[in-house]
């Protein structure tokens, strides 16, 4: 099984649905992700993270270390994630936003998707 980022941290990622009438915009460019996730924290149910500006990535999955890198390069997140010592490898995610909610899926665009709230 594939693990993804989504932000997000295994298939427990992507278990949870999305809304089924919400209204995501893709995520251009790297300021507009940077003026979106700027100190906050994007959350799910047992999952916290910290994705700065610097391109860091760190916080918890589960009760998990996760500790990461991420870039962005021709208008997706592509992160390399370590959670709990397991490197989780390198991704490249198109990024939406509908609100306070981000969409991350990975394989950009083409593989499952990861919902995590800006907090």
């Amino acid at each position: 099984m594939k693990i993804t980022f989504a932000l997000t941290v295994t298939a427990m990622l992507a278990a949870v649905g999305l809304p089924a009438a919400a209204e995501y915009a893709r995520i251009q460019n790297k300021s507009d992700f940077v003026a979106a996730v700027n100190g906050k924290r994007l959350t799910r149910p047992l999952v916290d993270l910290r994705v700065t500006s610097g391109g860091s990535i760190s916080g918890k999955g589960a009760v998990w270390k996760v500790t990461g890198k991420w870039s962005w390069k021709d208008g997706y997140f592509c992160r390399t994630l370590v959670w709990g010592g397991k490197d989780l490898g390198y991704n490249c995610q198109l990024v939406a936003r509908d609100g306070a909610k981000l969409r991350f899926t990975s394989d950009r665009g083409a593989g499952e998707a990861a919902v995590l709230t800006l907090r």
